[in-house]
């Protein structure tokens, strides 16, 4: 070699080594590498989480509210109510028992305090009675047999300023801590 001349030698190079996907295009063989999918399939997975995370907090910044109907209710008038009888009326829709008696009309939660479940009026026998477990409760809601722990719940009665008998459910009283006697949990009339 003169000195003038170098000698030059070629490394190497990403460039010149044949490029399996420019062979692979031309020849028409896949339309992606193993690479280029997989690449794809984690910037999508990658962008699905995103998109979820961000519906799920955008579903967390709007409260979940239960509407409930009231659980006050009017129940007619104290006329409606024969005197010595266990009117059924509101059983089905409001799950309660008027009981007009010679002190007054009280409301009786038709919800047994053994495990829920609701009594029947027994006109021949005059008791409530579980149809779950037997549990027998007598007209004032005293219970006398069966597994009942404790007598029935009267709910707040009141007439209001039309003449008209409500019923707060929402307000409970217990014969064991002595709450029949207070006011609300009879009218007399």
């Amino acid at each position: 070699m003169a000195e003038g001349e170098e000698k030059k030698m070629e490394l190497p190079t990403a460039k010149s080594k044949p490029d399996k996907k420019k062979k692979s295009e031309e020849s028409g063989d896949t339309l992606w590498s193993r690479r280029d999918f997989f690449s794809l399939a984690g910037w999508a997975g990658f962008m699905a989480s995103l998109g979820l995370s961000g519906a799920f907090f955008t579903r967390l910044l709007f409260p979940r509210v239960l509407f409930e109907p009231s659980p006050i209710f009017k129940a007619g008038r104290p006329g409606d109510y024969t005197l010595g009888e266990v009117s059924t009326k509101w059983v089905k829709d409001q799950r309660v028992w008027i009981v007009r008696e010679e002190a007054g009309i009280y409301a009786i939660f038709a919800f047994c305090t053994h495990l829920g479940c609701t009594p029947k009026w027994l006109r021949t026998e005059s008791k409530f009675k579980c149809p779950c477990h037997g549990s027998g409760f007598t007209m004032k809601g005293v219970n006398f047999e069966g597994p009942a722990p404790r007598a029935l719940e009267r709910l707040k009665i009141s007439l209001g300023p039309d003449g008209l008998i409500q019923i707060d459910k929402s307000k409970k009283f217990l014969m064991e801590k002595d709450d029949w006697n207070k006011p609300g949990s009879i009218i007399a009339v």
